[in-house]
């Protein structure tokens, strides 16, 4: 019985999509481009946290690139 269990958790963890995986599909959402495989692997082996954690990581550096080009175009305007 143990091994049943063990073998779930095994394949389980194999359908998590990996760290790239997860920086790839929140940047292919932000371009709001995605395969639909890709699709179908993070809605079915991904966290909701996960990608709810990279999404906030990446929309606040976005910001903060932003702010930065922002005030380096203006910095060298006067």
């Amino acid at each position: 019985m143990e091994k049943k269990k063990d073998k779930k958790k095994d394949s389980q963890e194999e359908k998590r999509p990996s760290f790239g995986q997860v920086v790839l599909s929140t940047l292919a959402a932000a371009f709001g481009v995605q395969s639909s495989k890709n699709r179908e692997r993070d809605f079915k082996g991904g966290s909701i946290k996960t990608y709810i954690a990279a999404g906030i990581i990446f929309t606040a550096l976005f910001v903060l690139a932003l702010v930065l080009v922002v005030k380096t175009v203006l910095g060298n305007m006067g």
